[in-house]
């Protein structure tokens, strides 16, 4: 049974959200998510931190603004995620609408693997770029920004990850994660590094008068691609990329959306007029990243720099049935690795590391994620990569960084991972097929240093007992008002309720009428169609159900007991 505990919330800050007229049940969710000031609540788009305070923005401004206007070859060489995908897609719009001579290529992850290598390189040359724009990748690409060198091609760096003990040497490295860089936010996605970029680009050009007599972007227009980035890569959702989301989806809401965005709504069944980060992490996110699982992220780009509405839908639906395909590779997938723990004693296990010979390796992200969910361990699920080795990716848990516990392994044994890279929360590596047994065992006895006991039992954090006469429309629009995400998590309360109805619905969900005091709630239980006792604690979040029509509050249970 998971630990039910509530957050902690700062009172002063309490008091003080209070004070400045904020809804006292608002102001206990912001408290306890530390939210001081109703300034760390505007989402305005001049609430943004200012693009020079960003380390060496406007040299890359500047090389970039030196090469559009000497009429030279720009090249960006994209990562094959959301991140990197919508990152691409701003790049291009951007660069393209101020005059730039740009194409785009990203690396098929079964041919090349992840960054700007060596043979990435040899492949952009064919296109006989002047200078190389990476997006979301090219921290660690070393060798790669080498070769490029060597071939008399510039490189500008965009990334976000965290930089190895060496960096490439580009010509210019944009990077909030850098050593030296002053950034307060330090968890821009990939998407919102370029997009900062491309606003210090419109400023330098702008002093040039690049623009006099000329059209000049908007481009507040790429937001929808910027809130889609950045909550669909799991970026920590601090008050810099509350402000990037909530303008992406105010602009969404309002119908100033590109067309790829559009049609990737619409094959799914959502009203873009009611988009939320649900839609962004949950819905348009795993449709875009699926071209990069499982055929080539190409296809993802193209939906998102389409300018017609035809042609966008006719790729949104290539991808809505990629995702298709996605899901039942993971679902069989899934029942392998469950199958393999049944021999398995995981409570006695610090860390999973799995590996079956017919796993697809686009997939084993999502299969590390679903498994840490179900036992609450760091997971690697790793897949053959049709060269002798293995390409594995982790996920990991609360108290465990996943990059350095795989620094840490290979400073004690360094033969064992060829490459690796990552988060605290993911991360990926290669190794070779005969090391899975000692890696596996290495893995294990690091995270057994770094974790205790107490950080493998499963908590559910909530933000504790709501009244029944707390719960009203007003309070649930406030919530739904707002941006949650990664760092930023919707809530969820805590109370007693007493079940007047239930009945089994869709044959797996469980739908009910509560009763908490005098007052009597419809609920929802998915997932299992379990039969509850009389009486019952719940975990819960309230939401609006609208039907033909008329609106009820209605509590949608996480968990109960």
């Amino acid at each position: 049974m998971p630990e039910i505990i509530t957050r902690e919330r700062d009172p002063a800050a309490y008091a003080a959200l209070v004070a400045a007229n904020v809804d006292p049940r608002m102001a206990r969710i912001y408290a306890a998510r530390g939210i001081a000031s109703p300034a760390d609540l505007n989402h305005e788009f001049s609430a943004l931190l200012p693009p020079s305070q960003l380390h060496r923005i406007n040299e890359a401004a500047t090389l970039l603004a030196d090469a559009i206007l000497a009429g030279k070859r720009l090249l960006i060489v994209a990562d094959y995620d959301a991140d990197g995908a919508t990152a691409c897609a701003v790049g291009m719009r951007a660069m393209s609408a101020m005059g730039a001579k740009i194409e785009f290529i990203v690396p098929n992850r079964f041919e090349y693997g992840y960054g700007l290598t060596p043979e990435i390189v040899a492949l952009a040359a064919e296109r006989n770029p002047h200078l190389i724009i990476t997006v979301d990748n090219g921290i660690a690409s070393v060798d790669g920004v080498a070769e490029a060198n060597r071939r008399g091609i510039e490189v500008l760096v965009t990334d976000h990850h965290l930089p190895g003990q060496l960096l490439p040497d580009a010509s210019v490295i944009v990077n909030p994660n850098q050593v030296g860089d002053g950034f307060a936010s330090k968890h821009l996605a990939g998407v919102g590094v370029i997009f900062y970029i491309m606003l210090a680009l419109r400023a330098e050009l702008r002093t040039r008068g690049h623009f006099e007599g000329k059209f000049e972007p908007n481009l507040a227009d790429l937001l929808d691609l910027v809130a889609l980035g950045t909550v669909a890569d799991v970026v920590r959702l601090d008050h810099n990329n509350r402000v990037l989301v909530e303008q992406g989806l105010q602009r969404i809401r309002a119908g100033r959306i590109s067309p790829g965005v559009r049609a990737l709504m619409q094959v799914a069944g959502r009203d873009p007029s009611r988009a939320s980060t649900y839609d962004l992490g949950f819905v348009i996110g795993p449709r875009l990243n699926a071209a990069g699982r499982l055929d080539d992220m190409s296809l993802g780009i193209e939906c998102l720099l389409a300018g017609d509405e035809r042609v966008a839908t006719e790729l949104a639906t290539k991808l809505d049935r990629l995702n298709r395909e996605r899901r039942k590779i993971e679902a069989d997938m899934k029942d392998t690795a469950l199958a393999t723990l049944e021999d398995v004693d995981v409570g006695t296990r610090y860390t999973l590391s799995l590996f079956d010979a017919g796993w697809h390796q686009g997939v084993v992200g999502i299969l590390a994620s679903r498994i840490r969910e179900k036992y609450h361990r760091p997971v690697i699920a790793f897949a053959r990569d049709g060269a002798g080795n293995l390409k594995g990716s982790g996920r990991s848990i609360n108290g465990f960084h996943m990059r350095d516990a795989l620094d840490l392994v290979t400073k004690r044994e360094p033969q064992l991972i060829a490459k690796f890279g990552g988060h605290a929360m993911a991360a990926g590596l290669s190794i070779a097929e005969a090391a899975m047994a000692d890696f596996a065992k290495a893995f294990e006895t690091v995270a057994r240093e770094l974790l205790t006991p107490a950080d493998l039992a499963e908590r559910i954090e909530t933000d504790g007992a709501l009244d029944g006469n707390e719960l009203d429309f007003a309070f649930v629009n406030a919530i739904d008002a707002q941006v949650w995400g990664q760092g930023f998590v919707a809530p969820t309360f805590t109370g007693n309720f007493r079940v007047i109805e239930q009945r089994v619905v869709g044959e797996k969900h469980l739908k009910l009428k509560l009763a908490m005091g005098g007052a009597i709630f419809e609920a929802m239980r998915f997932g299992s169609a379990d039969a509850l006792s009389s009486s019952i604690d719940a975990v819960f979040r309230p939401s609006i159900n609208e039907f033909r029509g008329n609106k009820t509050l209605q509590l949608i249970l996480d968990h109960t007991a």
